[in-house]
């Protein structure tokens, strides 16, 4: 047999790697895939290799209540908003990759993204957050206040799927399946229920702008961000398939829905409400009562699924603290445990940290601002106590005690 060689990188012919003759040169695959990916770019392949690692994650796409109880192990409470998301998500990713068409039937079925309402601290960007994690897919978190009208000082609309896109580490394809969490969408609602006679650069206009890429359209951006100027090469994006879910604290929305129930008329003849009649919450929110808060009714009718976080109780604080996977008690525990030290917190401990977040009105976020200001001065001396348990009580979070060092049955106070 005569041992052929490839004319382009001397590789021999193997039955991994066939050659193909011509006019007395020989060509291997390799070299035939390579000349391919020079000639027409590699975004074909990359095509196939996008949807194959999609398929496997989202074509065996979870259930409804697989992703409900998914979000269960990260996000505690929030219920109903947990349902909406898991619904609305497993409805997406079906739509785009379980759509099979059937003959004479021009069904398309259209896009519902979603829009969280609740207070800060609520796990509205956890939530986003863990949606993306469990289908991998990439997703971009931006924030609604520094945008503003083209031509203005800001960042344009478009900038969120330059986000995106580096999100997806410059896959335009994996990112058109992505997902976007727009965060803060409540300060770009514009400043009066009619229209503003005066430039809203950064809230009326927004929304406008916004408008596009919601609803699903073809965007040219600036592949590296920043403002559009002439003569500049643009990255082309589809956000057709793209999810967007807004969030926003909608502070004051409480006050209109309370106007909506009578709570502020006055005069003869109303009946004034006891303090245990059931106040307001985010759960009655509609439709129309976003659009007198300031969103335009375009937006309105672009985010279909309205899903409302409620405030945090002191119960659910303790169990955020303890219960999810990434808990911030079980990071402590093991950033204690590389020194060789047991952390251990007391029932009044984790209680004293919950009503101190409440009482600051910063929900779960501020849990770890909390614990770090309790937890600075141990750990400044923690690698002298190899070997010793730390006991945290209520009273080291009230500052009234220092914890309890223990080693094995000897106590002794710091």
């Amino acid at each position: 047999m005569i041992n052929r060689h490839c004319s382009f990188c001397d590789a021999s012919e193997s039955e991994k790697n066939p050659l193909i003759a011509g006019n007395g040169v020989y060509i291997c695959k390799n070299c035939v895939v390579s000349a391919y990916k020079i000639m027409f770019g590699d975004e074909k392949a990359m095509h196939d290799e996008d949807n194959e690692e999609l398929l496997e994650t989202v074509g065996e796409l979870m259930t409804p209540k697989e992703l409900y109880n998914f979000l269960g192990d990260y996000i505690i409470g929030q219920e109903r908003a947990r349902k909406l998301v898991s619904v609305a998500v497993y409805n997406h990713y079906k739509r785009i990759f379980k759509n099979v068409k059937i003959e004479n039937d021009d069904t398309e079925i259209a896009k519902s993204n979603v829009l969280l309402i609740g207070p800060t601290g609520s796990g509205k960007t956890l939530m986003a957050q863990t949606i993306a994690r469990v289908l991998n897919v990439p997703i971009a978190i931006a924030d609604a206040t520094s945008l503003t009208e083209a031509g203005y000082v800001g960042e344009d609309v478009e900038n969120i799927l330059t986000k995106l896109i580096q999100a997806a580490d410059g896959d335009v394809d994996r990112a058109q399946k992505g997902i976007i969490f727009l965060d803060e969408v409540d300060k770009v609602s514009r400043m009066s229920e009619n229209r503003s006679i005066t430039r809203d650069v950064s809230g009326e206009g927004v929304q406008q702008a916004l408008l596009k890429i919601i609803e699903g359209s073809s965007v040219n951006i600036p592949p590296k961000g920043g403002r559009k100027h002439p003569n500049q090469e643009f990255t082309a994006i589809d956000t057709t398939n793209i999810l967007f879910i807004c969030g926003g604290a909608f502070d004051g929305l409480e006050e209109l829905l309370k106007r909506k129930q009578g709570d502020n008329v006055l005069g003869f003849g109303h009946d004034k409400k006891s303090k245990d009649e059931k106040k307001p919450t985010y759960d009655m929110v509609e439709p129309d009562d976003l659009v007198h808060y300031g969103l335009i009714p375009e937006l309105v009718g672009r985010l279909p699924i309205i899903a409302s976080l409620s405030e945090i109780s002191e119960n659910d604080m303790v169990r955020i603290l303890t219960e999810p996977k990434n808990s911030l008690i079980k990071q402590y525990k093991k950033l204690f445990s590389i020194d060789d030290v047991e952390l251990n917190f007391e029932e009044g401990a984790l209680l004293a940290i919950a009503k101190k977040s409440i009482k600051r009105k910063t929900g779960a976020r501020g849990l770890r601002a909390i614990l770090e200001e309790n937890m600075i001065d141990i750990m400044y001396e923690l690698p002298e106590y190899a070997g010793y348990e730390v006991l945290i009580t209520k009273e080291v979070i009230e500052g009234t005690q220092e914890p309890v060092y223990i080693k094995q049955t000897t106590k002794k106070t710091a």
